[in-house]
């Protein structure tokens, strides 16, 4: 079965950057498009951005737009997301997920496989 390691989360300051790994294992990685949620603390999990298996394409919320990048190393088994300009709003628990859905699938119902989430707290 799938497993999902995040990693690189952290405590950082308004302004600064992080980014974050999800390594892949269990299954061909190269099959599965790969995306990005957060949670926030008495929120629901929100879609954050997703990379299609051949990282021909990507689809990000609105909110992380030019701010947020994915990227994936299919020779790596893992795929990144790069944060800059990090604000207060954005401190959630960041969860990879993959989904075997052909594209950008942005639903979570859309992921059968989800890791178990790095924390990234931005402080004022």
């Amino acid at each position: 079965q799938v497993q999902l390691v995040e990693s690189g989360g952290g405590l950082v300051q308004a302004g600064g950057s992080l980014r974050l790994s999800c390594a892949f294992s269990g299954r061909t990685f190269s099959s599965y498009a790969m995306g990005w949620f957060r949670q926030a603390p008495e929120k629901e999990r929100e879609f954050v951005a997703v990379i299609s298996r051949r990282s021909s394409s990507t689809s990000y919320a609105e909110s992380v737009k030019g701010r947020f990048t994915i990227a994936r190393d299919n020779a790596k088994n893992t795929v990144y997301l790069q944060m800059n300009s990090l604000k207060p709003e954005d401190t959630a628990k960041y969860s990879c997920a993959a989904s075997m859905i052909l594209g950008v699938p942005q639903l979570r119902g859309e992921y059968d496989n989800w890791g178990q989430g790095t924390q990234v707290t931005v402080s004022s």
